[in-house]
């Protein structure tokens, strides 16, 4: 039994034989076509390129369906590329000036893409979806397929050195059950969609293809971050009993839980919203009993589109979510384009760190047109439902009063035109920076709620990119320093006498639930929905007093280390004390 730690992305547990996948790669020699032949290459070439965008948008329209907007949006960048003029000329060039083949035109082409995103900070994570491209047209101009996973029989569990989006995506999900990788971090695509559609995953394993072998019995423990490689008979008892005790108690515990209040056993209320990205998100959510949307992000309407959304685009987006909730609360977060994020019909501005540059609320304010046009419409939607605003990435009181004071203006001007609003609209922030925290008394004047936005919040107190998996490790929610923030966010709030939200990732990790109550915390907005009911059932079995004994506890601790024990050991504590 040789037992492997990763670093977990999709929950759950998957126990199944090892399907190797290797690596994919396709030699393309040197070749030459004569000049009265090169039109034949390019027609070629151009029902390739149509093929592939063909593919690329049924794919995006599918998993749109299956697992939201976001983890579209990744094929509708590779069709956004495919489609784009400057790059297509570019292949097509190589055949009618150079007389390359089709195939070789598209391997030089892919070629220099990939060394000028090599050479760049902030492009250099995306060379992964160059690659993609290049195989996906390689494979529609040779005919080649990867046959053997589109033949698969039996439940298996995927090792690879790496997956691309489309690999991931395009598999069948009644057959693969689980994915282990050599590489990816905590924000790489394969997490993300894997998460998406429910799949186990662990990923930066380093050299699992290395140690396993096809037709090994393998598990994977998506939420502990481990990989066993052939188990011995009890640790694979272990786990399928695991396996079938969640199964069989999931339905159960939503049917016991959904409609039951969300609080502690001495009485503190907890509030359990979600996270959505577009209004499809909204039934799923509520299936799974959230009490409404804590964080509605509307970039989706940018990068979906090849102009800029009007008015009226916000307006439609925002009252299908409305009308959805049924009176339910929805928390709509302004625009927040930059850093990794980018809307189709801008070019995308060089920045030597983007992270700390023109980005969210800094964007906004540098772009009141595009700023009005959305205030505008989240005020008219204001009208016919239990509707907030958010600024993110709010880093000062300037930026929020700028922000609040441009809100006026666009009010002022629906006063003259005779538009209604909710006059009350409650305007709250991300806390998203060390320095909101720092000034958190001073912005909860200006401020009806504050919402803890925990990715980038990380991010920024540890210096660590949480998107590059060589300081994957890095990336640690449980750091004194963090919890510090959250604490001292949370006490801002209530001495303000307003409410405090937690919507990032750690939020859904329920080794924090317990812990984040005890800082101050009451409310959570979470992504995916289906970890409602677990949350729900930890919140009602615990005591807020014995909640804050392990904050406390927690925050005693000299590093990130400790402090997972501690957390570990006080959540075992807590429990087995509830179950007495």
């Amino acid at each position: 039994m040789d037992i492997r730690q990763g670093i977990p992305v999709s929950t759950g547990i998957s126990i199944g034989e090892v399907f190797l996948l290797e690596a994919e790669g396709v030699r393309i020699p040197t070749r030459f076509v004569p000049q009265d032949q090169t039109h034949q290459e390019v027609g070629r070439l151009e029902k390739a390129f149509a093929n592939a965008l063909h593919q690329l948008r049924n794919l995006a329209d599918d998993l749109r369906e299956k697992a939201g907007q976001k983890i579209a949006e990744i094929f509708v960048a590779h069709a956004g590329m495919l489609a784009d003029e400057s790059f297509r000329e570019e292949v097509f060039d190589r055949i009618r000036d150079k007389h390359y083949t089709a195939e070789f035109a598209v391997a030089r082409t892919m070629r220099h893409w990939r060394k000028l995103f090599q050479s760049d900070d902030f492009l250099a994570p995306r060379v992964a979806d160059l690659d993609d491209l290049e195989r996906r047209l390689l494979r529609h101009l040779l005919g080649q397929k990867r046959e053997e996973l589109s033949n698969l029989t039996s439940e298996v569990v995927l090792v690879a050195h790496d997956l691309s989006p489309s690999q991931i995506a395009s598999v069948d999900t009644d057959k693969v059950k689980g994915f282990a990788t050599d590489a990816g971090g905590p924000t790489s695509h394969t997490g993300i969609i894997a998460s998406a559609l429910g799949i186990p995953a662990v990923v930066g394993l380093g050299t699992i293809t290395n140690d396993a072998t096809g037709g090994d019995t393998m598990i994977v423990d998506g939420s502990g971050g481990l990989v066993i490689i052939e188990p011995d008979r009890e640790t694979y008892q272990r786990y399928s009993d695991r396996q079938r005790q969640v199964l069989e108690s999931d339905q159960a515990l939503l049917k016991e839980l959904k409609n039951q209040p969300s609080e502690t056993r001495d009485g503190r209320k907890i509030s359990l919203m979600a996270n959505i990205e577009s209004p499809k998100e909204i039934d799923k959510a509520i299936q799974y009993g959230a009490d409404g949307i804590g964080l509605y992000r509307t970039e989706f309407l940018y990068v979906q589109s090849d102009s800029i959304p009007s008015v009226n685009d916000h307006f439609h987006a925002y009252m299908d979510a409305i009308k959805g909730l049924d009176g339910r609360p929805i928390v709509i977060r302004t625009l927040d384009l930059g850093a990794d994020k980018f809307s189709g019909t801008e070019a995308v501005i060089e920045e030597r760190n983007p992270f700390l540059g023109l980005r969210s609320l800094r964007y906004c304010l540098k772009n009141p047109d595009v700023f009005e046009d959305q205030l505008r419409a989240i005020l008219k939607a204001s009208a016919f439902g239990n509707l907030s605003v958010m600024f993110p990435l709010v880093s000062g009181i300037e930026e929020l009063k700028a922000a609040r004071e441009f809100l006026d203006e666009v009010k002022s001007r629906m006063d003259e035109a005779g538009e209604e609003y909710d006059p009350d609209l409650p305007v709250g922030i991300m806390i998203e920076l060390p320095s909101a925290v720092m000034n958190a008394d001073a912005l909860a004047r200006y401020s009806d709620f504050f919402s803890i936005g925990t990715n980038d919040l990380i991010q920024y107190a540890l210096a660590v990119d949480r998107g590059n998996e060589h300081v994957a490790e890095l990336y640690r929610p449980e750091h004194p320093a963090v919890l510090k923030l959250i604490k001292m966010t949370a006490e801002s709030a209530e001495k303000a006498n307003i409410p405090v939200s937690l919507c990032g990732e750690m939020a859904s990790s329920v080794i924090y639930s317990i812990l984040l109550i005890g800082l101050g915390i009451n409310s959570f907005s979470l992504a995916p929905p289906q970890i409602i009911p677990e949350v729900k059932k930890l919140i009602r079995s615990t005591d807020y007093a014995d909640a804050r004994e392990l904050a406390d506890a927690v925050l005693a601790a000299e590093g990130a280390e400790q402090a997972r024990e501690v957390l570990e050991e006080g959540n075992k504590r807590i429990m087995e004390s509830a179950r007495e």
